[in-house]
Formats: C-alpha cells, sequence, structure tokens
C-alpha cells in the first residue's frame, strides 16, 4: 500500500489557538510524544516571528529524533535564514515556504501584483533549497486562488527545488468533492509534478477539515497536515486522531496507510490537552470521552453480544485506559447493561433482589444524568440490607427555611400492609423526619450517631446516610442513600429500626422455642 505522510502542525498552527501560549518546555515534551506516536514531520514552530519559538524550534531539532522537523517561513529572505538556523540540528530538517496566492490575498495583504508573488515564491524556495534537500511550499489561501495561477506557481516552486507542494485550504472554504477535483487537476496540469510529493493543510470552518483531507488522499494526496484533537486558527484543524483512524478503518476504501502509532492517540491527545489547556469536547470522534461509551439499552445490549455490533474501531487501538468499550448506565440504559456492570463489581444476585435493585436505579437515573460504580454499589447495598423490611418507607415531605419551624410530613407501610402517616415539628429537617417516623412505628430507642457522606462527585451526586441507635444496651446501624440527603436520612433511620425489630423477633422466637 502507498504510504501516507502524518505532517502535524499543533506545535505551530494549533499554538495559533486562541489562548494558547506553550513555553519550550511544553513544546518539547509534546514533540517527544508526536516522535513516540510515528509523526512523520513536526512542524515545531515559526522561528521567524520571535526568539521563544526560534528557541523551541531549535531545541526540538536538536533533541527529538525518529522524524523529520520543520520550520515555517514566509517568503522573506530573513524568515528562510531564520527557520534554517532554527531547524539545521535535526535528523532530516525541513523548510516550509509559504505565499499567498489567492487574489484577495494579493490584492489586499501582499498589495503587490501577480508576477511579482510567483517570483517571491520561486527565489525564496530556491534560497530555502540552498541550506536543505527538503523544502516544503504553500500557496496560502490555495482554494480561493484562480487555478491557472496555482498550477503556475506549483511548477515554478518544483522547478527551484520543491520536494513538497502543499495545497492549504486556509479558510475552510472548500468541500470534499471539489478539493478532490482540484487535487486531481493539479496532478494533470502541472508538468513536473512527479516530481514533488502533494500534501493538503485544511481549515475547520465549515466542519469538513477531515472530510476533505481524506477526499485529497483518495484523488492522490501523499501527505495531510494535522493537528491534535483538531486545535489551530479560529475552528481549527483536520484532527490528526481522526484522519489516521479513518485511514486504518477504511483501509479497503482509502488503500493507504500510515507510520503512526496508534495506540499513543489518546496519551498524545491528553498531553496537548493539558498543556494547550484546551479541553477535549465529551463527544469528540476518537478521543473524546464519550467515543467508546454506549448508554443506550438496545447498544449496550448488542455490545455485550459483540462488540463490533455498534463499534467500528476497537478502544484498545487508541491506547484507551480503560481498553474497551465502556457501559454507561443512566435512564435509558436497560437491563442487560444493569445486570452485566453487577457482575463486574462482583455481584450475583437472586432475581428477585435483581428486580428490586433495577427498579431503584430507574428511580435514581430519573435524578442522576450518569450512574458510576459506586452508585451501583450504594443502591445494592441499600436494597440487600432492606430485603426483610417490617416497615416501609412510602412518603417523605419536608419543609424548612431559616424563618420556618423544619415540618416533616412521612407515610410508611405497615407490616399488615395499612398505609400509615403522620407529621411532626424538629430543630431541623432530619429531626422533623425522624420525630414523624417514631410517632408512627413507637419503639423507643436513641440515636447515637449520624454521620453523612457523598458516594459520588458533582452537584447531583448520592448521598449516603449512616447512623446508630441504641435501644435495651444492644446497638443497631442503619444506612440509606439517596440523591436528596433529607431522604438518604429517612431511610437510614428505617434500615436501622427494620433491624432492630427483625432482630428483636428472632430473638422472641427463639425464647418460644426454647423457653
Amino acid at each position: 500500500m502507498d504510504k501516507v505522510i502524518i505532517f502535524d502542525t499543533t506545535l505551530r498552527d494549533g499554538e495559533q489557538s486562541p489562548g494558547v501560549a506553550l513555553t519550550t518546555t511544553d513544546k518539547l515534551e509534546i514533540a517527544h510524544q508526536l516522535a513516540k506516536l510515528g509523526v512523520d514531520v513536526i512542524e515545531a514552530g515559526f522561528p521567524r516571528t520571535s526568539p521563544g519559538d526560534f528557541n523551541a524550534v531549535q531545541t526540538i531539532a536538536r533533541e527529538v529524533r525518529g522524524c523529520q522537523i520543520a520550520g515555517l517561513a514566509h517568503a522573506n529572505p530573513d524568515a528562510v535564514d531564520d527557520c534554517w538556523n532554527a531547524v539545521k540540528a535535526g535528523e532530516a530538517p525541513r523548510i516550509h515556504v509559504f505565499l499567498s496566492s489567492s487574489d484577495i490575498h494579493i490584492a489586499h495583504q501582499l498589495v503587490k501584483d501577480k508576477e511579482t508573488v510567483l517570483e517571491m515564491a520561486r527565489t525564496m524556495v530556491a534560497r530555502a533549497k540552498g541550506y536543505c534537500s527538503d523544502v516544503e511550499f504553500s500557496p496560502m489561501d490555495a482554494t480561493r486562488s484562480d487555478r491557472e495561477y496555482v498550477y503556475w506557481m506549483l511548477e515554478q516552486c518544483i522547478a527551484a527545488g520543491a520536494t513538497t507542494v502543499n495545497i492549504p485550504d486556509t479558510v475552510g472554504y472548500t468541500v470534499p468533492e471539489e478539493f478532490g477535483e482540484f487535487i486531481r487537476d493539479i496532478l494533470n496540469n502541472v508538468p513536473n509534478i512527479d516530481k514533488a510529493r502533494i500534501s493538503v493543510h485544511c481549515h475547520n470552518d465549515l466542519g469538513l477539515a477531515v472530510a476533505n483531507s481524506l477526499a485529497a488522499v483518495k484523488a492522490g494526496a501523499r501527505q495531510i497536515e494535522t493537528c491534535v484533537n483538531g486545535i489551530g486558527e479560529r475552528a481549527g484543524n483536520a484532527a490528526l486522531e481522526e484522519v489516521v483512524m479513518a485511514i486504518k478503518t477504511r483501509r479497503d476504501f482509502f488503500n493507504v496507510e500510515t507510520n503512526i502509532r496508534t495506540h499513543e492517540l489518546y496519551r498524545a491527545s491528553r498531553l496537548v490537552a493539558d498543556l494547550t489547556g484546551m479541553s477535549v469536547q465529551p463527544n469528540k470522534a476518537i478521543v473524546g470521552t464519550n467515543a467508546f461509551r454506549h448508554q443506550s439499552g438496545i447498544h449496550q445490549d448488542g455490545i455485550l453480544k459483540m462488540r463490533e455490533t455498534y463499534e467500528i474501531m476497537d478502544a484498545k487501538d487508541i491506547g484507551l485506559p480503560t481498553g474497551g468499550a465502556e457501559i454507561v448506565l443512566g435512564k435509558v440504559s436497560g437491563r442487560h447493561g444493569f445486570t452485566a456492570r453487577l457482575k463486574s463489581l462482583g455481584y450475583e444476585l437472586t432475581e428477585e433482589e435483581l428486580s428490586r435493585a433495577f427498579m431503584a436505579f430507574k428511580e435514581l437515573a430519573d435524578k442522576k444524568a450518569e450512574i458510576d460504580d459506586r452508585d451501583l454499589e450504594a443502591i445494592v447495598a441499600d436494597k440487600l440490607r432492606t430485603m426483610d423490611e417490617v416497615y416501609r418507607l412510602d412518603f417523605v415531605q419536608v419543609t424548612c427555611g431559616d424563618h420556618a419551624a423544619p415540618t416533616a410530613t412521612v407515610r410508611v407501610i405497615a407490616p399488615d400492609g395499612s398505609i400509615r402517616s403522620d407529621a411532626a415539628l424538629g430543630t431541623g429537617p432530619v429531626d422533623a423526619v425522624y420525630r414523624a417516623i417514631n410517632r408512627i412505628i413507637d419503639v423507643p430507642n436513641e440515636l447515637t450517631e449520624f454521620s453523612v457522606k457523598s458516594v459520588t462527585e458533582g452537584i447531583d451526586a448520592q448521598g449516603e446516610v449512616t447512623i446508630r441507635i441504641d435501644r435495651d444496651g444492644s446497638s443497631y446501624v442503619g444506612r440509606g442513600a439517596d440523591t436528596d440527603i433529607i431522604v438518604a436520612s429517612a431511610k437510614a433511620y428505617m434500615n436501622a429500626l427494620n433491624r432492630m425489630l427483625n432482630i428483636e423477633r428472632r430473638r422472641d422466637e427463639e425464647v418460644r422455642t426454647n423457653p
């Protein structure tokens, strides 16, 4: 298969993302990870822009091995010279020269005529060629340029020594069918194109950067310029991880391959996100938090039976720490996913226990967006502890405030199936709930311990309440969990009372049996 060169510009175009400012140390760390990832060319920066960027490019060229190090230079003698001085220590240095080719840029930014611009491009490519054998040239804003002018410029720059000609969609203007046609037209209309590799550099203003890049590959381009996580100017660049995994996953269609070690993709993504401060959106393809997570019950059922039913890639291939598909439990999850997660946590429940736990899970899922393992453990523990309920909590309502007496109304279902309710005032909402319960279940006891902790993080976290009550020298512990801490407190108290009543009942039975 043909190889597609992956040219990464995270350290140059990626750093041009608004709000991003990488130190030399940051850039070096990312460059080492890119080399480990198997990137063919690292565009380490734009040396002419600042002494700091010059130093960063020079440091990377000296220290990073196993890939080519490129620097960017506009078509200016000093910029080309600075670029060479920054990259010359690299194993295989490259100078990347760029100059605008569109009428709007030439007239309003360069304020020159087309012949002058063409001569600038040719002479600066020749100057770069005098320093190193590997020279890349980009006609900036090529997709909005007159095509005949682009053909002419590419021909002259290849003749001057360019070994790679890059076609930038600088403002994200083109669409896949049009861009693919452009690449084919270059192959057919630039006489010496066989002496250079065609590259593409696509921006994502219309959300088409990856699609355009892949269309170019299909048309004959053999280098793609990318950024990790798709960062870059404005809406960003073609995302490295998306381009690479598209080629890997659809090798049957593209019939090309890359040198990327895909198991390093996730690590590269996280490193770039951490150092740039640009977090990855959860639904981002390949490396987003949700990329290999399944919440729908139908999808979970399919994944549990065969991963390929709903996944076209293996999470292991990108180096995801979990190493596989993740079942996310929420309100649209089904019983299969719920049962599978409980089994993975080591719980083997009877059908009756499972039904009770699943009902509690659905109730919680209506209140909480995502249920994690600690939530499940709290649910199962709560339900298994109350299997022999004497009294069952049916309803809790509390009214309180800084200028109101805390009042609680409680309803419970008694052993005979009757419904009993009562209300009480208290010094606080929990005290009011406990007083109301005591009015219904007239069993004297003393509350000796009360503690609350968060089961999970976030404002929708479950709270778990643990209490201890004493009666006739015996101590009974109760626990309850809920997103509402008052309800959790009521559950914990009922759990302790039921435990106490069950134990006392067994004692009475033993006395009757063995007088």
